[in-house]
């Protein structure tokens, strides 16, 4: 699988005027990280109906344009994201397709296919992106596919737009987008599980709820920082934990009883599936 990776904000791209088609927690945390990144308030424009949103998008972004409802206001909009619910994105798309120039249109919504976006939008130029929810606080990660009208320079656009959630892994193919899903779009709750299951083992242990959940969550990103920080294998990671006779041993042989690497594995393919399925159900008109 062919893809390239970037960590921090591309530097050297002029980004244009954007619209953000739904203004909910994605596209705050995005908006917020473009401001902060020196981006110009006015050069962003946000589609939401709901007051009560707009008026926290204004105390919290200053500046920013926001819309009650699509207008010609969007024919400015150089590039769109499209950050409603996939329920709703057709109904969205009818309201906003009369208004839309020749723009970039970039999809932070899950399982809303390039071509079901070309129908409902009318572009060519389409990036679809799945993030997941640590990207709220900067620290997600963000799997992209460019269609093949998608130019270098929009993909760095997208890149750009993406860099406040996080890290961006692009796909060369738009399935595998589903395995991206799969991996990091629902991965943060296998690491809340895993955490989960932690903390109620070292309260049964003795410890308080809080000293557990503390140590759980501190080793979980600890161990993620040390392996993003080592070019060493995972596995060899794994080793030099785990002396012989031990207690990392005792616990991994737990592990090994119940098959656990492949129950996890089971259950990424089923995420997979399921995110085909989703894919499909949205497909169809």
């Amino acid at each position: 699988m062919n893809t390239t990776t970037s960590h921090s904000n591309p530097s050297g791209i002029s980004l244009p005027i954007v619209a953000f088609i739904g203004g909910g927690n994605m596209s705050s945390a995005l908006i917020g990280g473009l401001l902060g990144a020196g981006a110009v308030a006015a050069r962003i424009l946000v589609v939401e109906p709901f007051a009560e949103q707009r008026q926290r998008l204004q105390q919290r972004f200053g500046g920013v344009r926001l819309l009650d409802a699509p207008g010609e206001e969007l024919r400015d909009a150089q590039a769109v994201v499209w950050a409603v619910k996939p329920q709703q994105f057709a109904q969205a798309a009818a309201d906003c397709r009369p208004h839309l120039a020749d723009a970039l249109q970039v999809s932070i919504m899950a399982g809303v296919r390039c071509a079901a976006i070309a129908r409902k939008t009318g572009a060519q130029r389409l990036v679809r992106t799945m993030p997941n929810t640590p990207a709220l606080i900067g620290q997600g990660i963000t799997g992209l596919y460019a269609s093949a009208q998608a130019s270098a320079a929009d993909r760095a656009v997208a890149d750009a737009l993406l860099a406040p959630a996080g890290a961006r892994v692009w796909v060369e193919r738009e399935d595998l987008l589903d395995a991206v899903t799969a991996v990091s779009g629902s991965g943060p709750a296998y690491a809340f599980y895993l955490a989960e299951a932690m903390s109620r083992a070292g309260e049964e242990l003795g410890l308080t709820a809080a000293q557990a959940r503390e140590l759980a969550l501190a080793t979980l990103a600890g161990a993620a920082a040390l392996a993003q920080g080592s070019s060493e294998p995972l596995d060899t990671l794994r080793a030099n934990v785990t002396s012989k006779g031990g207690t990392t041993a005792a616990a991994l042989a737990v592990f090994d009883a119940a098959d656990m690497q492949a129950t996890i594995g089971r259950a990424l393919h089923a995420a997979a599936q399921r995110a085909k399925e989703l894919g499909d159900a949205l497909d169809v008109d």
